[in-house]
């Protein structure tokens, strides 16, 4: 090797660590490269079917448990020949809490980024014009609320606020009786329950509200059992006290009408602190045992050099047996499966979000040649790693 091709080598070495690999990580990239440039003068059989972007398509494996709903968006499912795009609105009143508004309408955007149409959404209010919010901000609904636009909606969530003043003209309650009338799910996010108690819509359901409106519901809603939780769904009507209430009444109203796998996508990518380490179900809403947390853990933290099992099970106190049941009976799935789709979910980031080579990233995820990881790609997104679109522009 030259002096100059010394110096370059060197500098290349530098680059490389300073990405976050380890010195031995290059010499394990240098032989996949080398191996990589044999292949690539290997003539390579494919699938003779392909996508019309040109990937082809070959057998898929399906992700297990909450690692499908990180990946949903790139797997490109077709929507059922029954489903049809469910329509929300939302009703603005003045002074309605921003906050609980954005988070109910940004778990339906999200699902339609990972489902795409499977909502609509549209904003009214109860004159034309504008309608300020909480914070002084200005929206400018889509129309005026009336007996005619009900017709088309399957929720109507009514967004009241702390400062929203508790007052139901006629107009309003006729339209909330007429939505009822229709079967129209009827929703109330802050004080929004307290209009739909005046309407009579609430006897004999559960519901929440801010702690600061509960006196002035119960004072004319005597059949309504008034609860302390953040939310409640009780049949066809839906009531949050807060903006994280929102979130989840959302996030369970979704849930009734499709499968969990988009709800852990919204969740994900909305709420990844409370989802990371959630059960395969997430109706129990139960955290993974401390042992399997912090094997998880150790999976994340360990993806470009994979530990075995063997070490895995002894970092969390446990024996083999034992570690593989409790990702059975917590995670739906194996050890062994749920570290490769941890490590594929990372290689789609990298790839994606990142201007790393192929190389880069299959030595960054652990893979030990460029045809496993090639493989193992294909088989869960139905297309090469090189066929991956670069967001990074």
């Amino acid at each position: 090797m030259s002096s100059s091709s010394r110096v370059g080598y060197a500098e290349s070495v530098e680059a490389f660590c300073e990405q976050g690999f380890s010195r031995a990580s290059l010499q394990r990239k240098n032989t996949l490269i080398r191996r990589w440039q044999n292949t690539a003068q290997t003539p390579q059989t494919t699938c003779s079917l392909t996508q019309p972007s040109g990937r082809a398509l070959i057998e898929r494996r399906q992700f297990s448990g909450g690692m499908k709903g990180k990946n949903l968006r790139y797997l490109n499912e077709q929507p059922g020949a029954a489903s049809r795009t469910v329509r929300a609105g939302f009703l603005l009143l003045e002074h309605f809490s921003l906050p609980a508004f954005t988070q109910a309408l940004d778990t339906i955007v999200t699902a339609n980024l990972l489902r795409a149409e499977s909502f609509a959404s549209q904003t009214f209010g109860l004159q034309d014009g504008e309608v300020v919010s909480d914070l002084g901000l200005v929206i400018r609904p889509d129309a005026r609320l009336d007996c005619a636009v009900i017709k088309s909606l399957d929720l109507l969530v009514i967004c009241g606020g702390y400062r929203t003043e508790l007052k139901a003209s006629e107009d309003l309650i006729h339209v909330l009786r007429a939505a009822a009338e229709l079967g129209v799910s009827l929703a109330g996010l802050w004080n929004g329950a307290w209009f739909l108690g005046r309407a009579g819509l609430l006897d004999g359901y559960r519901c929440a509200i801010h702690p600061e409106h509960r006196p002035a519901l119960a004072e004319f809603c005597k059949v309504t059992q008034v609860s302390s939780e953040p939310y409640v769904i009780d049949r066809d009507r839906l009531t949050a006290s807060s903006p994280s209430g929102a979130f989840h009444m959302a996030l369970d109203w979704i849930k009734g009408l499709h499968d969990k796998a988009l709800v852990e996508g919204i969740e994900d990518i909305l709420a990844f602190e409370e989802s990371r380490y959630r059960r395969i179900k997430p109706t129990e809403n139960i955290c993974l045992s401390a042992p399997l947390r912090e094997v998880v853990k150790l999976m994340d933290a360990n993806l470009e050099e994979p530990l075995e099992l063997e070490q895995l099970a002894v970092y969390a106190g446990r024996s083999r047996r034992q570690l593989e049941r409790l990702f059975k009976e917590q995670l739906g799935t194996t050890p062994q499966r749920y570290y490769l789709e941890l490590r594929i979910t990372e290689a789609r980031r990298l790839l994606q979000h990142t201007e790393l080579s192929q190389v880069d990233v299959l030595v960054a995820c652990g893979f030990v040649s460029p045809s496993h990881f090639s493989k193992c790609y294909s088989s869960y997104f139905g297309y090469r790693p090189s066929k991956e679109k670069r967001l990074v522009k």
